[in-house]
């Protein structure tokens, strides 16, 4: 059923700036006539900022292998499928680990109804029928097994010695990305236990995009978006919360802030979302004289953090939000 479906996408071609932006540019990109099985759902609120304009242009001209890195929740892959749900792209997504293997990626062979049949992985069918193959953190990888990507990410077919020496050329719209904390190299930071060195002629063979947290304006935009019944000095003082945290997790510990210690948990922008929206829906228990703010924040980030972090950020929320009075 799924290569039957595969097998009949159709590409189409679109207007770039109508497709991002709304507004017509002149800029033709191509995307599939309708959605598949493979195609992940669209976030009607999602933005598209600044890095964006990296990975459309990484994906309309297909310049190398796309490897994008950069802080814990700062939107790698929400940009590359939500690029993919805008132009009813497949995408086949894997995460990485140490102990993820070659075959993994490729398929195996498997027992179907007494007989044994190969199973395609997730890079075999992208680069059969055309999609984005799509690994998370994958620097993660074992080197070795990492290694083994080579042949493809030059442009190589893939060769399956399992499946009786098939040799699986790279469909023209096969698109190849990896998402990572790290640029490969090593975390300076500490805080991406696992992460390992990869092999410089790996790291060679892409082109490599930081993902940095959207700004204060995007997000900010989001909030509005989201929730336009939150009192916009509450948006404003969420964002604020939320990089001041940020900047706790990574080391950017500002003079201004009387800290000299890290947390171990961060803001995602879908955690900055989901505390605006538990704010509002526990609006009722103000009635209680609780804080409502404070009681979303705990359910939305702090219970994940240890007891220092809890600490850290209940001092940083009476810091930020006492400003407002």
């Amino acid at each position: 059923m799924i290569h039957k479906e595969l097998e009949t996408l159709k590409m189409v071609e679109m207007d770039a700036g109508e497709v991002f932006s709304g507004k017509k540019s002149n800029t033709k990109i191509m995307g599939y006539e309708a959605k598949n099985s493979f195609t992940p759902i669209k976030d009607e609120h999602y933005v598209f900022h600044e890095l964006s304009r990296d990975v459309i242009v990484w994906f309309m001209h297909n310049i190398s292998p796309l490897y994008l890195f950069g802080p814990s929740g700062s939107g790698k892959t929400s940009v590359i499928k939500q690029l993919a749900a805008k132009l009813n792209y497949p995408v086949f997504e894997i995460n990485g680990h140490s102990r993820l293997e070659y075959l993994d990626m490729v398929g195996h062979l498997s027992l179907q109804n007494g007989s044994m049949n190969f199973e395609y992985g997730p890079l075999a069918l992208a680069m059969k029928y055309g999609g984005i193959f799509l690994i998370n953190e994958m620097d993660l990888l074992d080197p070795a097994t990492a290694a083994g990507l080579n042949s493809v990410l030059d442009g190589a077919p893939l060769c399956i010695p399992e499946n009786g020496g098939e040799l699986i050329k790279p469909h023209e719209n096969f698109r190849f990305a990896a998402t990572a904390n790290t640029n490969g190299g090593s975390d300076e930071t500490s805080s991406y236990n696992g992460t390992l060195k990869q092999n410089m002629a790996l790291m060679d063979r892409f082109f490599l995009c930081e993902a940095p947290y959207p700004t204060a304006d995007i997000e900010l935009k989001l909030l509005a978006k989201v929730q336009p019944n939150l009192p916009e000095m509450v948006r404003n003082k969420m964002v604020e919360f939320a990089n001041e945290v940020r900047n706790l997790f990574m080391g950017n510990i500002k003079d201004e802030f009387e800290c000299t210690q890290r947390i171990d948990v961060t803001f995602s922008t879908r955690t900055l979302l989901r505390w605006a929206e538990l704010t509002m829906l526990f609006q009722p228990l103000a009635k209680q004289k609780i804080n409502v703010v404070n009681y979303a924040l705990d359910r939305a980030l702090s219970y994940r953090a240890s007891t220092e972090g809890r600490i850290l950020l209940t001092e940083l929320s009476q810091r930020i939000f006492a400003e407002e009075k």
